[in-house]
């Protein structure tokens, strides 16, 4: 795979930029045909979370892709997945080796702790439990999601090993609000991970992008010889963010329609600009309005 399609995280690791997500319409749900699928079409960053219900529907899948009849090393899949609460009496380590059970794998490349809310207060403990498990090998990477600024405050400075990334709902509508979080992500190298990047497309409509995402479409269509969708757009935007993308869709068309995005031009300053003021224009949250920065 192209080297265009890695990011690298400040501890030299690298990530796939677009992942397959298993939350949202999976969640709850077997995700074994639809993690196949994704795999099939080219994906190789799953992103998972013991919060989302179905790990264990995701395990059958990996381990056919890993040692079925065309089997791939593991070191070609890169599988992230999330802590939830940590039930009384019992460690992150306790979690995470419940979820291992269940992706019937021996270490995730990403552990993330999934929200703060559970752990306000003891975010500092549960993120030197995260650290040990990180030294035992149990994940090659760890991180956070969904943390604002005040949860940071909490550990940062008191972190042996800053978290590679925070995976945050991020798109053009979520820009302004975002902006200092932004700056606190580029003061430690950690990286942006975004889920509901294609909000503006799929739930939140009419809005001001919808004058604009066309013509860029248009220009990276004429400039790529290959017929761009918005959804397209949207991801190259993310990328000049450096932005890993979180995305799903339930069609292998579609699946690799998103990878594609890899190789098309990358936006110009002035098109990431227009974007940018455009999306400052209103403000909205479509997940966990909880969790405002």
């Amino acid at each position: 795979m192209s080297s265009k399609a890695f990011r690298t995280f400040n501890n030299g690791n690298k990530i796939p930029w677009i992942g397959f997500g298993t939350g949202t319409a999976l969640y709850r749900q077997s995700a074994e045909h639809s993690i196949s699928t994704a795999l099939e079409a080219g994906f190789t960053h799953l992103d998972c979370a013991e919060m989302y219900g179905n790990e264990a529907t995701v395990g059958p899948a990996i381990k056919k892709y890993l040692s079925g009849p065309e089997a791939h090393p593991r070191g070609s899949l890169f599988v992230t997945t999330k802590l939830n609460t940590i039930p009384s009496g019992k460690t992150v380590r306790d979690s995470i080796k419940v979820s291992l059970e269940k992706l019937q794998i021996d270490y995730v490349d990403l552990y993330l702790i999934h929200t703060p809310v559970p752990h306000q207060g003891r975010i500092k403990e549960v993120w030197k439990q995260m650290e040990d498990v990180y030294r035992e090998g149990l994940a090659k990477n760890i991180g956070v999601s969904n943390f604002r600024l005040k949860d940071f405050a909490e550990f940062i400075d008191s972190a042996e090993i800053i978290p590679v990334v925070n995976q945050i709902e991020f798109n053009p509508y979520l820009l302004g609000a975002t902006e200092p979080l932004l700056a606190l992500h580029k003061k430690y190298n950690i990286m942006t991970a975004s889920y509901g990047g294609l909000v503006p497309l799929s739930r939140k409509t009419g809005g001001p992008l919808d004058g604009i995402i066309p013509t860029i479409r248009e220009r990276l269509s004429k400039d790529s010889g290959k017929q761009v969708t918005d959804g397209q757009v949207l991801l190259k935007w993310l990328n000049a963010y450096d932005a890993v993308s979180i995305t799903t869709s339930s069609k292998r068309d579609r699946l690799v329609n998103l990878l594609e995005t890899i190789a098309l031009p990358d936006l110009t300053a002035d098109e990431v600009k227009t974007i940018d003021e455009a999306g400052k224009k209103i403000h909205h949250r479509n997940y966990m309005q909880h969790m405002e920065l």
